[in-house]
C-alpha cells in the first residue's frame, strides 16, 4: 500500500485560537471514540503518520468543525484538537480555519459535501485497507488518478453525490486514496455508523 497522507494539499489560513465549548464537539469526541478503538482512525506506527478525520457542521451555519491534522494518534481528544473551517475557495486552492490546530489535510472534501447537502451534518473519513479493496468500484468509488485533499477530489465528489446508491448507503471509497473511505449522516452517529457497520460485516 501506497501512503499519501497526512499532508495539507491547499493553502492554509489559519487564526489561532481557543475554540468556545460548541455543543457538535460532544458528539464529535464521543464518535470519534469507537472509530479510534476499531482502528479507522490512528497512525501507521512506522512513517508517524495519522489518518482518519471527522467532521460536524455548526448548527445550520456553512461553518464545520473537523478533527485537526495529525491527531490521528490520539486516543482522548478535546477541544484543543479540532479545528473549524469558516471558508473553503477550491479556485484558489485554499482553506481559511481557527483553532489550536489546523484544520485536517481533507478540509476541501468534507466541505464539498456539506455544500452540495444541507441535510449533512457529518461526515466521516476513515482507513481499512480490507473494506478498501472489497467495495472499490462496487460501491461508489472516486477516480483514482484524484488524489486526497485537493480541489480536484472535492470536485469528484459532486459526481459521486449524483449517484443513487451514495445518496442511499452514505458511503463511498476514494479510488485514489489507499484505504480511504467516506460516509456522510444526517447526525454524527449516522455517518460514524455506517463504516462501523460494514467493518463490523467485514470481520
Amino acid at each position: 500500500m501506497t501512503i499519501d497522507e497526512g499532508y495539507t494539499k491547499f493553502a492554509c489560513e489559519w487564526h489561532r485560537c481557543v475554540l468556545p465549548a460548541y455543543d457538535e464537539l460532544n458528539e464529535l469526541r464521543r464518535w470519534r471514540k469507537p472509530l479510534f478503538e476499531a482502528g479507522l482512525i490512528g497512525i501507521y506506527e512506522e512513517l508517524g503518520i495519522g489518518f482518519g478525520n471527522i467532521s460536524m457542521r455548526i448548527g445550520s451555519s456553512s461553518d464545520f468543525l473537523i478533527s485537526g491534522t495529525q491527531t490521528g494518534h490520539l486516543e482522548e481528544v478535546d477541544a484543543r484538537h479540532f479545528a473549524v473551517v469558516t471558508d473553503v475557495d477550491p479556485g484558489r486552492n485554499r482553506v481559511c480555519c481557527r483553532g489550536e490546530v489546523q484544520a485536517s489535510s481533507e478540509s476541501m472534501t468534507h466541505d464539498a459535501l456539506y455544500r452540495m447537502d444541507p441535510g449533512v451534518i457529518a461526515v466521516v473519513h476513515v482507513h481499512s485497507d480490507a473494506l478498501w479493496r472489497k467495495l472499490r468500484g462496487v460501491i461508489p468509488t472516486t477516480d483514482a488518478d484524484i488524489a486526497y485533499g485537493t480541489a480536484a477530489m472535492a470536485a469528484e465528489f459532486a459526481r459521486i453525490h449524483g449517484d443513487p446508491e451514495f445518496r442511499r448507503s452514505g458511503v463511498a471509497v476514494m479510488g485514489g486514496h489507499d484505504a480511504g473511505l467516506i460516509s456522510i449522516g444526517r447526525t454524527m452517529e449516522e455517518a460514524a455508523s455506517r463504516i462501523l457497520t460494514l467493518q463490523k460485516a467485514q470481520q
